[in-house]
């Protein structure tokens, strides 16, 4: 009996993610407030990628940069099944068209790199083949994500993206990364005995991103902009593809027969999509007046998202603990 309860017992890094959900849904902060929580998140990406980046081994990340069957098939499940899926899923009836444009645009938007990179951690999968992963697909969106929009989403034509996305790339995350791989020398065995803390941190940033970016969806309008219909149909095809992506993934990593890390960061980066470049994608590629509900499906497909890989990461989390005892 006790066995069963354990088992039922809601995981606290889950409850965690719902209350943060909840808090920022009836108390989400504007102004200077929603701008220090900002800024909170970013100081503790950056700071989670020097963490990781003072963990890994030289051999590691050399092996990710050079593992370029696990990059090919994250980009497939990036930019070939989810525009296939969601391409599908905007056929449904019920959807009025730009409902429908934003069901394909969560196709073409690339993979979101903080969060994808703090799951794989989590979960114990290939880190430094999830951060190069989730560079390749931002870095490779600026060409691709206009013209899959372009295509099939009805996104005006002559799109130019800002070189800014790619810059805060660097900046944030992958120039940290760097700074503490090579100061791994002298602080790679402090941060090694410290291994729990640094996995809180995971907890600790996704729990915080999650609140950070559902508060701006509030602030936006995201309980306002539609009726309830509309909503439950698009949560809905929302959970359908997360479901066909997580399985198409699942399906690939066994028959190409990856490693259980690499399977893992396969889910994570390959499932992930980009809320912040989204928004900075549908600003360029669609007219004003339709961004808002263009930009709803992404908005919910990024919560439901997260929640469902907190879930996992957290089941694969104890995984490895038992595996290890």
């Amino acid at each position: 009996m006790t066995g069963w309860i354990t088992r039922l017992r809601p995981d606290p890094f889950v409850l965690s993610l719902f209350a943060a959900i909840v808090l920022a849904s009836f108390f989400p902060p504007r102004g200077n407030a929603a701008q220090v929580f900002a800024w909170m998140a970013d100081a503790g990406i950056v700071l989670l990628f020097f963490l990781h980046g003072a963990k890994l081994s030289r051999d590691a990340i050399v092996g990710a940069l050079t593992h370029w069957q696990l990059h090919l098939v994250i980009l497939a499940a990036t930019f070939v099944l989810f525009p296939v899926v969601t391409l599908a899923l905007a056929q449904v009836q019920g959807l009025d068209a730009n409902l429908a444009r934003g069901m394909i645009f969560v196709g073409a938007v690339p993979s979101t790199m903080q969060s994808a990179v703090a799951f794989t951690a989590m979960a114990g999968g290939n880190v430094a083949g999830a951060v190069c992963a989730a560079a390749v697909s931002n870095m490779a969106a600026v060409a691709i994500t206009p013209a899959l929009s372009a295509l099939f989403a009805g996104g005006g034509g002559g799109a130019e993206i800002s070189g800014t996305a790619a810059l805060r790339i660097v900046m944030q995350l992958l120039l940290p990364f760097v700074a503490g791989h090579f100061l791994r020398p002298w602080i790679g065995a402090f941060v090694g005995r410290h291994n729990r803390t640094v996995s809180l941190l995971d907890r600790g940033t996704i729990v915080l991103i999650v609140f950070v970016a559902f508060a701006a969806s509030v602030v936006e309008g995201l309980w306002q902009r539609t009726g309830v219909g509309e909503l439950m149909l698009v949560i809905v095809l929302c959970l359908a593809l997360l479901a066909v992506v997580f399985a198409g993934n699942a399906l690939a990593g066994r028959i190409l027969r990856f490693s259980r890390e690499d399977r893992i960061t396969i889910q994570f980066a390959g499932s992930k999509k980009s809320l912040a470049a989204g928004i900075a994608f549908a600003g360029v590629l669609f007219p004003p007046a339709s961004v808002g509900a263009v930009m709803l499906p992404l908005m919910i497909y990024h919560q439901l998202q997260m929640i469902v890989s907190a879930m996992l990461a957290a089941r694969w989390a104890k995984q490895n603990t038992a595996r290890i005892v």
